[in-house]
């Protein structure tokens, strides 16, 4: 499976997750907040939302147009500490973000 196509499932498992978990958003957050230049967008979205609106929808973009992906990756790691504070079982959620990460170094 090219790292495109293995990518995409990753996201749609993410989606799917975070629905199960009731941690997806019905409706986007202002302009404003999703313009942010802070990593992960930390001043003005929660981790959950950056996700959703942020990473999902870019990742997407790049695959479509089958733009080169990132070399390295390390969102586990926000994932893991903001998941300390989140009142569900996110194991699998954060299964999921690590093999994001696992998949995109292992492109180089």
């Amino acid at each position: 499976m090219s790292q495109h196509r293995q990518l995409a499932q990753l996201l749609i498992e993410v989606e799917r997750e975070m629905r199960a978990l009731d941690l997806w958003q019905a409706s986007a957050p202002s302009a404003e907040a999703l313009s942010s230049a802070q990593p992960f967008c930390v001043d003005t979205l929660s981790f959950c939302e950056w996700v959703q609106w942020i990473m999902i929808p870019r990742f997407c973009i790049m695959i479509e147009q089958r733009q080169p992906l990132p070399a390295s990756s390390d969102i586990a790691s926000m994932a893991e500490e903001v998941f300390k504070e989140v009142d569900a079982d996110t194991a699998i959620l954060l299964e999921l973000i690590t093999e994001i990460d696992r998949t995109l170094r292992a492109l180089h």
